[in-house]
């Protein structure tokens, strides 16, 4: 089969379209016709080198698909049909004419999404839940802080914590973020680029700060986040995109205020906890992407030709949403 290959660790020349084993299905999965995938940081390290799959997962980039079943493993006979469009899911291999999926992992596409739509969903989506509900604890209520608001996970955990009742407040980096992240339901959201947030937030809170934090900067944004939880707050530590060293660190706060600092990834989670995560998911979220609810946010849609090019934009961190590649 076709498949998006890497000889070497560098930059997204090193891209190409080459030939790559078929996977085989084996019992307890799905052999799909990948018609999409969508595009990832973790994508991006992976192809500089900096974040190998975890044990047992295609070499293949791509954490995510779209497609139609073609194959169907003994124990999903009868609950899976050849022709079926699932999305879901993946440790790695999407940059492909084909993956596998564990059968309890496979979503079903609604009606009326693209096959682009639904690539646009697993990863961000899948991250955004385990992270405000699972780790973060989010409820009803309460105000969460999410940083970087316009990317993938971003634009997945406005809609998430808006359909629990939640606040959400956001820090994105330019003017046109900002609109997008308000029309999906932010409260606030406060361009970075045009000075410290802290004190816009302490204010849009009435000096009350927020409950839950979502960061994927890391170090740079270390003290604020501190600042600005409430006694009893949760920190959860998605990604360290801006650097993930502090110089120095004062423990009062963390002490103080009893809050919790937790980090978390999705990728090197065990099978059963991501099957356990999307079955939740599913019956929390497929109800409100057929009512209009929840919606993916798609920024490009390119061909897998392309890849180059889009991994490229993703680098320039222009996005809004998904990136995402259709496979012919």
């Amino acid at each position: 089969m076709k498949a998006i290959l890497v000889t070497e660790p560098g930059g997204a020349e090193k891209l190409y379209m080459g030939e790559y084993p078929k996977p085989s299905c084996q019992p307890g999965e799905i052999l799909v016709k990948v018609k999409a995938t969508a595009l990832n940081r973790a994508d991006i390290l992976q192809r500089e080198g900096k974040y190998p799959p975890p044990p047992g997962a295609s070499p293949v980039m791509g954490l995510e698909i779209a497609g139609v079943v073609e194959e169907v493993g003994e124990q999903f006979t009868g609950v899976w049909h050849p022709g079926d469009r699932v999305f879901g899911l993946l440790p790695g291999g999407g940059y492909a004419e084909y993956a596998v999926i564990p059968g309890e992992m496979a979503i079903p596409v609604p009606d009326s999404f693209t096959f682009a739509q639904a690539a646009a969903i697993p990863e961000v989506f899948l991250t955004a839940y385990q992270a405000l509900f699972w780790v973060g604890k989010l409820q009803k209520g309460e105000t969460v802080l999410i940083h970087a608001g316009a990317s993938g996970v971003g634009t997945a955990a406005i809609q998430l914590a808006k359909a629990v009742g939640a606040n959400p407040i956001v820090t994105v980096g330019s003017d046109e973020k900002r609109e997008a992240c308000q029309k999906l339901g932010a409260s606030f959201a406060f361009n970075y680029k045009e000075g410290p947030f802290t004190e816009k937030v302490k204010n849009a809170t009435n000096g009350a700060g927020v409950d839950l934090i979502l960061d994927f900067v890391g170090a740079p944004y270390w003290d604020s986040n501190l600042a600005l939880l409430k006694v009893d707050g949760r920190f959860v530590l998605i990604s360290t995109l801006g650097g993930s060293r502090v110089e120095s660190v004062s423990l009062g706060q963390i002490l103080a205020k009893r809050l919790q600092i937790t980090g978390t990834t999705l990728r090197s989670r065990p099978l059963d906890y991501k099957i356990r995560l999307t079955k939740e998911f599913s019956s929390f979220a497929l109800p409100r992407f057929k009512n209009g609810e929840l919606h993916p946010v798609i920024d490009q849609i390119f061909s897998w030709t392309e890849v180059q090019k889009a991994h490229r934009y993703m680098e320039w961190n222009q996005n809004i949403g998904k990136i995402i590649l259709t496979i012919e």
